[in-house]
């Protein structure tokens, strides 16, 4: 058959990405290498791990807070194949979701792996071996990303495990090491954290979450710290990892190159992602990966440097976020259309869904410094907001970054209940170029954790916040 646009992969970038090539009018075909749709983000990432992030929060409240609130529980216990159930039931849906959506916009798709065979021909390699041959007038690569593996940290799947085994341990273990103090390994390590496991993080730079705004780092490792009793060794490489039995013992250096040994039941590595590229014959049509990161070259329209063949999400570089995964898929289908859009990569927001949660968009404080611009900071802290009382949510706050003579917003960084929701009001302001001004004379409904938000731009303008 003759297509229009053939996208290779169906996560959030790739079936997002083929639905709008249908509703623009353009004869869409996905092609999808699993038995599910929906990439790594629904399948095992983004969707379930926040159903046990949910799960796990439940039971942490439970067992920590509903006393004060004057709710009171009895033989309280985990059951854990229960919650790995809910969550694949959570998973199912949404997978289910995207078959609708396919049947309802006219997308066709096939199971099965994807390769060119020339910029046009698309050869299609089912489980049983039997192969398809597609025609197309344009590729959407949208194969996505793995767990990054060290070379010298062998993944049994079994005691040594990436974020994917995570999501299916049937057990709540006793200890636990993290490898990596990024957004994977901060959030699956409190999901285990909040049931009664003792964690420790393993990190190699000075702080978690380290591409983010230095504050909430420091805060986020503070508060875990405090109510969920999680360990941090910073500062430590990382040397090796054994299993023997049902036990694994992690080795390290930390920053004297003094060894340092921990034993946990498990140990999951979460030191990032790597883009996912093979088999999908790139050298046939003449496309090189960059050396460093292994991503897709791509010029300003994602295109790469063979007419007709685009690579949006992981798999190019930026952010590995499924909603920057989205904006381009979007933007691809739309630029195929004959369309102009256009992205802002510098207001992607970030968050991290620990609890608190931390969110941020735009540049940190560091980046300001660094460039040289003159800005000014206000923070308004949770523990002075009336909801944040009500709630007993008073960790964390917000931090409004504004140019000096403008008073333009240049960043906003949160770490608090509910900003993970709470972030989109900064991206819309900072869209508009909105100065820290006009978030201030904003009417905010009272009592919200939003309040939050105007406080610090209060605190950033003239430095005038009403309740601190």
């Amino acid at each position: 058959m003759q297509y229009d646009v053939v996208v290779i992969g169906s996560g959030p970038g790739g079936y997002v990405s083929a639905i709008r090539c249908a509703q623009l009018g353009l004869k869409t075909l996905v092609i999808e290498k699993y038995k599910t749709f929906g990439g790594t983000c629904l399948n095992v990432g983004c969707i379930p791990s926040k159903a046990l992030l949910d799960s796990s929060e439940h039971y942490h409240n439970a067992a920590h807070s509903f006393a004060t609130h004057g709710i009171n529980v009895k033989d309280l216990k985990v059951d854990m194949p229960q919650m790995i159930a809910r969550k694949d039931d959570v998973v199912a849906q949404n997978t289910a979701g995207i078959q609708y959506l396919f049947k309802k916009n006219k997308v066709d798709s096939l199971e099965g792996v994807g390769s060119f065979v020339d910029k046009n021909t698309i050869l299609v390699t089912k489980a049983d071996g039997k192969t398809e041959t597609i025609s197309t007038k344009n590729v959407i690569i949208a194969t996505g990303s793995k767990p990054t593996a060290l070379p010298f940290l062998p993944i049994d799947k079994k005691r040594i495990i990436t974020s994917t085994e995570a999501l299916n341990i049937k057990e709540v273990p006793k200890t636990m090491v993290v490898i990596g103090g990024g957004v994977i390994g901060l959030e699956l390590g409190s999901v285990y954290a909040r049931l009664g496991t003792k964690v420790s993080v393993v990190e190699y730079l000075p702080s978690i979450i380290a591409t983010m705004d230095a504050s909430l780092g420091k805060e986020l490792q503070r508060v875990l710290k405090k109510s969920l009793g999680m360990e941090f060794y910073m500062n430590h490489k990382v040397t090796g990892a054994t299993a023997k039995g049902k036990t694994v013992t992690v080795n390290a250096e930390n920053a004297k190159g003094e060894a340092v040994s921990l034993e946990a039941d498990y140990c999951i590595v979460a030191v990032g992602r790597t883009a996912y590229t093979e088999g999908l014959g790139l050298e046939k049509i003449g496309i090189t990966l960059e050396e460093r990161g292994k991503k897709i070259p791509v010029n300003a329209h994602l295109e790469t440097s063979v007419k007709g063949v685009y690579a949006i999400g992981d798999v190019v570089a930026g952010a590995m976020l499924a909603h920057k995964a989205e904006d381009e898929g979007i933007f691809v289908a739309e630029t195929i259309a004959g369309q102009k859009p256009h992205i802002n990569y510098n207001l992607i927001p970030g968050v991290v869904y620990t609890w608190p949660e931390v969110a941020s968009v735009g540049k940190t404080e560091e980046e300001l410094k660094a460039s040289g611009i003159a800005f000014k900071a206000g923070s308004f802290p949770f523990k002075a907001s009336g909801r944040a009382k009500a709630s007993m949510d008073t960790d964390g706050f917000v931090k409004v970054l504004a140019d000096a003579k403008t008073d333009e917003i240049l960043g906003v960084h949160m770490i608090g209940p509910r900003v993970a929701d709470m972030i989109a009001e900064a991206v819309v302001a900072m869209e508009f170029r909105a100065s820290a001004e006009d978030i201030a004379r904003i009417c905010h409904a009272h009592p919200t954790f939003t309040e939050a938000l105007k406080e610090a731009a209060l605190a950033a303008t003239d430095n005038r916040a009403i309740h601190i």
